[in-house]
């Protein structure tokens, strides 16, 4: 005897996989060229159907509000996703600094998860940061995060976008970016800073010496060390970051969920 399929329960499977998709479409670590888009959408099915029969699905029809609401849990996929992004971007803009103090800025390298051109201390510290997120099951509580959405954003809920609360959100948001970076590069950046100062004081007393040629090898040497040195620091600072990209995509989504 062969079941009749329930086509009834497509609709709302559909909201849950358009969910999912549009996470993985920019969320770091998932959304990266390394992984292949067939493995992505495939994981992307069976996370959903895993989370349909998980989470209350109501009862929906096709019509203009669905949608509607097919956009919406696109939109809420991929900008909550682009927000952990962008905090995770701390790394490169760090990395940027260090490199235009050290005299790397002129050379980048190619950043093979984005196919997009970076820095060289920020590629470095960036490959550290995917490492400490996946030793520390960091890939699991982003997968959380998309399942516990559904508590904060209902599936058959709409944006609250009239109101303002989520671009204040997002521009502190920014500002908390730039101020991880900056805690982040001044330490390697002082340093660098106080040996311009020295370079300038030693090229006024012996004006014999050639500081450019001194120069460039010596704030290679110092940067390189100082990172060395303050790799424990740097660790710590990259916990911190990870906890506010988490604390900023559950804030954000409390937003959107009104």
């Amino acid at each position: 005897m062969v079941e009749t399929i329930n086509f009834s329960a497509l609709p709302g499977f559909l909201l849950v996989f358009v969910r999912v998709v549009s996470f993985f479409v920019t969320l770091p670590v998932f959304s990266y060229r390394n992984v292949p888009t067939r493995h992505k959408v495939a994981f992307s099915f069976f996370l959903a159907l895993i989370m349909y029969f998980t989470i209350p699905i109501p009862d929906l029809t096709v019509d203009s509000e669905y949608i509607m609401l097919i956009f919406k849990e696109a939109a809420v996929g991929i900008s909550v996703g682009l927000l952990a992004y962008i905090i995770l971007g701390a790394i490169q803009i760090a990395g940027g600094f260090i490199d235009f103090q050290m005299g790397f800025a002129i050379a980048n390298v190619v950043d093979p998860q984005t196919g997009a051109q970076s820095p060289l201390i920020g590629q470095y510290l960036y490959m550290i940061t995917l490492l400490f997120i996946l030793a520390v099951n960091g890939h699991h509580l982003m997968m959380d995060g998309v399942f516990y959405s559904y508590e904060l954003i209902p599936i058959d809920q709409f944006l609250p976008l009239q109101e303002e609360g989520w671009i204040l959100f997002v521009l502190d948001a920014f500002n908390q970016m730039f101020v991880i970076a900056f805690l982040m590069a001044i330490p390697i950046v002082g340093c660098l800073f106080l040996v311009d100062v020295a370079l300038g004081i030693i090229a006024r007393t012996v004006p014999q010496l050639n500081v450019f040629v001194v120069g460039l090898p010596l704030k290679i040497f110092i940067g390189l060390s100082v990172l060395v040195i303050g790799m424990v620091f740097y660790v710590m600072l990259i916990r911190n970051l990870f906890e506010t990209m988490l604390t900023t995509m559950r804030g954000f989504m409390q937003i959107l969920g009104g």
